[in-house]
């Protein structure tokens, strides 16, 4: 009998950690295997390969379910004969109406672990194993348990053993050292379970070491990686001791609970870029929390932040659509949490989750959301369809300018002067004006905002300038003249060879700016001042700022 571990991925770099830990654990079983497909593989090429086993079983999430049941449908219609098993949050909760799909077999709700080996050990007769769903005779038979799998039942198990090792490091790499999460946030699937069990020590790093050595980006999946100090410095330490210098560690943590020992670690030991912090904030708006289960001190959280992101690469996370967050109170999230300057500000949209308090307590706020996955809210008693479109309006000119890296000194001046909330609303809604979101040229993106600057901001002669910098900036190699009068070729050479610059080496961009480039990059303030500024290109790395001084001017 031929079984297929199976799983559609988002994204080609993304691997499955869960079809791994399966195969691994029922290896021993002939004729078992397992292969990841991506969303946007063509379905029927996907389910011709699956066709081919009698057993096809997915590992189903939010993102990938839609695209899972209709590839099952396509292998029922190439073989009749193969069952498919589904597995996975998607499929825990509310599974009624998928067992009913005719081309749906069977499906385990919540861990896997125990109840899969018991279908595979049993197989056909599965009818009466505990947490899987199936169907006989036209009746759907269910037999709900407290399954709890020991962790420690992984031993020696390293799930990426059986990849290729050569592709390991083009690809996201996902460990868990825990399950469960301590608290109860009620749109999220972890707060269901507020045991935190944790694997040993030695299995966690046994499965560190071969990630270290073959892979690049190490995701942590736990929920909360801070919980325990003590626990959270150890892993630390073990990285510091054995990684490679190509490593990137990502964590999710929960920054107003972290403690001053972390902290002080961190500033003593690690070295900056080798560690990023995923920190959900969600919103600043208190009564928000307290509506979803959240405590959170924002004040506190800040501080945390301030303190790390010389060492930690940040990214930050907030949350639109929660019970009583109003249009301005949603401003005043975003407003906030952009004075931190993370590199990455990810606006997520109110998801009602199956299974989630959230989703079973919608009608309370007059919620609405979309049927289909990932159930995003669609209006509430709080916020409009209109204003949720605006904010995803919002959304994307945040993505394509801030997230992307693009017009970095631009927004940071905008935050001192202006509402940076205005402002990419504004911003947004002009790009769509001209652009589609998702299509568009790089050229374009500088030219909407330098348009939109001109049209809005007429009063304002450093946007513009630092529209300059930021486009010049985000090349490898001298671009086009645009958005400043590049000074004449004569007092270029002047200043290249007053300087000692080398142009044999380095492309160089020169133009006037009258601010003190310094004082804004230094403490994100503007001061008068008439400067050239040199932006030069090695055709390798992305472009720098010369800084050389004359009488405390950059020239």
């Amino acid at each position: 009998m031929r079984i297929l571990l199976t799983t559609l991925n988002s994204k080609y770099i993304h691997t499955n950690l869960a079809i791994r830990l399966l195969y691994q654990l029922n290896r021993h079983h002939a004729g078992l295997q397992w292969k990841e497909y991506t969303i946007k593989m063509a379905k029927d090429d996907v389910a011709e390969e699956c066709a081919q086993f009698d057993i096809v079983c997915f590992s189903c999430y939010i993102w990938n379910i839609t695209q899972t049941l209709a590839v099952a449908e396509k292998i029922k219609a190439k073989n009749p004969f193969a069952k498919i098993l589904l597995g996975g949050p998607e499929v825990s909760y509310e599974w009624k109406e998928i067992i009913a799909l005719p081309y749906i077999d069977y499906i385990i709700t919540g861990e896997g672990e125990i109840p899969f080996a018991e279908f595979l050990n049993n197989f056909p007769v599965v009818d009466n194993i505990g947490n899987i769903v199936s169907k006989k005779d036209g009746n759907v038979l269910y037999f709900p348990q407290a399954v709890e799998f020991d962790l420690k039942n992984y031993g020696d198990i390293i799930p990426y053993a059986y990849d290729n090792k050569e592709e390991l490091a083009t690809k996201v790499l996902y460990i868990e050292t825990s399950r469960g999460c301590p608290y109860k946030c009620e749109f999220c699937l972890a707060s269901l379970d507020n045991k935190v069990r944790y694997l040993p020590n030695e299995i966690i790093k046994q499965n560190l070491l071969f990630m270290m050595e073959h892979g690049k980006v190490i995701k942590f999946l736990d929920r909360t990686f801070n919980v325990k100090k003590d626990f959270t410095i150890d892993i630390f330490s073990f990285i510091l001791k054995h990684h490679n210098p190509r490593n990137i560690f990502q964590f999710e943590i929960t920054a107003d609970i972290v403690h001053q020992d972390i902290i002080k670690y961190i500033d003593e030991n690690v070295p900056p870029g080798l560690f990023r912090f995923e920190i959900g904030i969600q919103t600043v708006n208190q009564q928000a929390n307290l509506q979803v289960s959240r405590k959170q001190n924002f004040d506190k959280t800040k501080g945390i932040i301030q303190q790390l992101q010389t060492k930690i690469e940040m990214h930050l996370d907030l949350i639109v659509g929660l019970p009583l967050d109003y249009w301005n109170d949603i401003k005043y999230s975003i407003e906030e949490v952009f004075k931190l300057f993370a590199p990455e500000l990810q606006l997520g949209f109110l998801k009602f989750l199956k299974g989630t308090p959230v989703r079973h307590k919608a009608a309370q706020h007059d919620f609405v959301y979309d049927p289909l996955p990932p159930y995003q809210i669609i209006e509430s008693k709080y916020l409009s369809r209109e204003q949720l479109s605006q904010i995803v309006i919002l959304e994307n000119a945040l993505e394509i300018y801030w997230n992307k890296n693009r017009t970095q000194h631009t927004l940071k001046y905008v935050t001192q002067q202006y509402s940076i909330f205005d402002f990419l609303l504004g911003l947004g809604n002009y790009f769509l004006s001209r652009r589609n979101f998702h299509e568009y040229q790089l050229t374009e993106v500088y030219h909407i905002i330098f348009d939109f600057i001109k049209i809005n901001y007429t009063d304002d002669v450093v946007l513009p300038q630092l529209v300059a910098i930021d486009y010049y900036l985000n090349s490898k190699v001298k671009p086009k003249i645009l958005f400043c009068n590049e000074l004449e070729r004569t007092a270029r050479q002047n200043i290249i060879d007053t300087h000692q610059l080398n142009h044999h080496k380095y492309r160089f961009v020169i133009f006037p700016i009258t601010f003190d480039y310094h004082l804004l990059k230094s403490e994100n303030m503007i001061r008068p001042s008439k400067q050239n500024i040199i932006i030069q290109y090695d055709g390798k790395n992305y472009a720098s700022i010369v800084e050389v001084e004359s009488a405390g001017i950059l020239i």
